[in-house]
């Protein structure tokens, strides 16, 4: 898990935001509530569209792909929504 944050973290800190429509969001349900929508992060490099989305799903399938994990994480297009 040390290791998946450090990548993450690197991910969030490689730029500066731009347009809303190029950023990402990261998110999660919850083992008691499968239809609950947490923010894990948001994606809004200066380097755009693809960039974003492109880190976003490699955090996806890094948080999703540890062992035991029961959740299921996700990206969605756009900054942070409830």
């Amino acid at each position: 898990m040390k290791k998946i944050s450090v990548v993450i973290s690197l991910l969030i800190m490689s730029g500066c935001s731009q347009s809303d429509s190029d950023f990402y969001t990261l998110y999660r349900n919850s083992p008691v509530d499968s239809k609950m929508r947490i923010h894990v992060s948001t994606f809004d490099s200066k380097d755009g569209n693809d960039y974003n989305n492109e880190n976003c799903q490699i955090g996806q399938k890094l948080f999703q792909n540890q062992p035991n994990v029961t959740v299921k994480y996700w990206c969605e297009k756009g900054r942070y929504k409830n």
